[in-house]
Formats: C-alpha cells, structure tokens, sequence
C-alpha cells in the first residue's frame, strides 16, 4: 500500500469522472527511463517491474509540464492497450536525486525560499549545448538557463516560447536560474 496524492493506493480499479477510462486503469509508481520532449514521448519503468510505459508528451502537458527529467520519480494513472501500457494522467513527478558531482553553475540547492519566484518566457534553449537564455516578463534582460539546473527541477528541456517560473541569483556574469518550473508550478505552489 502507498499513497498517492493523499488517497490510499490500492490495487483496485481507481474511479474517476471518466468511466471509460477508470474502469481498466490503476495507479503506478516507477521512474522515467527517459523522455525526449522533441520526439513527444518517453518511457517509465514500474517500481513493481513489467513492460515499459508510454508517456505522451500530451499526457506530461497536462500535468503542466513539456518535459521531465530522466530518473524522475513518477506516480500515474495507466491504461492497457493493444500495443501495451499507457500513461493516461501523471499524478505527481519529483525530480530525481542528483549526486553533486554534475557539472553546473549551481550545484547544491541553496535555501532559496526568500528568492522571489518571477514568471518568464523561455527565448531559446539548446539542450545539447546545456544552456540558453529566459526573459523575464517586462524585461529584456536575459537570465541564464543551465540544463542541470532544469535536471535538479525536474525538467530535461525547455521550448523556445515556454512560460516558466523561475528563482534568479547574481552570476558572476550576470542573471541566472536558481530553480525552473513549469508556470503551472507557480500558480499551484504560490
């Protein structure tokens, strides 16, 4: 037995507004094997084991998030398809437990609670580069995104035109991103 989302997980069918769906879906809990939020899908692998789950990039969207980090602790709601199991809701991701030796700008999180968490639009982003710029609404002062930053919050990539929020710090070259979230982050944890 688990709990997911406060509501006691047990192996039963979870009934939901949608019976279609609720009648043949149960919970699982597991870890993203890996996403790739070009391709608009990735993987995760069960905690209790199995085949491989399908995770839709549309399914991660209304979650409120367009990517999640490998490793990511997930708990969702499946379904079983003629071609396999299905995430069909994402329930609640916690990103994954980084070991410190990453290379980043900021490697351990700092107590930034007392940072103000402002809303920004992504203005590009190259994950393979590891890095790119955001804006912050009413300025075009850019703040600096660092992929292992994006990691330690759970992400692995970001769109140019994203909405995220973001925690920023004086850099020794200028503004960067402490913490990025999705923008629906900000408005369930404000």
């Amino acid at each position: 037995m688990g709990s997911l989302g406060g509501v006691a997980k047990f192996d039963a069918v979870w009934m939901t507004q949608n019976s279609e769906v609720a009648d043949a879906s149960k919970f699982v809990v597991g870890h993203v094997k890996w996403f790739d939020a070009v391709k608009g899908f990735g993987f995760v692998v069960a905690e209790e084991g199995g085949p491989d789950i399908l995770l839709h990039a549309n399914v991660l969207r209304n979650f409120g998030q367009g990517s999640v980090a490998d490793g990511s602790q997930v708990e969702l709601r499946v379904h079983e398809t003629d071609r396999g199991l299905q995430a069909v809701e994402v329930l609640s991701l916690t990103p994954p437990v980084l070991d410190g030796s990453e290379a980043g700008p900021i490697l351990a999180a700092e107590d930034l609670s007392d940072v103000e968490m402002i809303p920004a639009r992504v203005k590009w982003f190259d994950k393979g580069k590891g890095f790119g710029f955001a804006n912050a609404y009413g300025s075009s002062d850019d703040i600096f995104l660092h992929v292992e930053v994006l990691r330690r919050c759970g992400l692995a990539d970001l769109l140019a035109g994203e909405a995220v929020c973001l925690r920023v710090v004086d850099g020794e070259r200028g503004q960067m991103a402490a913490e990025v979230h999705s923008w629906d982050y900000a408005v369930s944890n404000s």
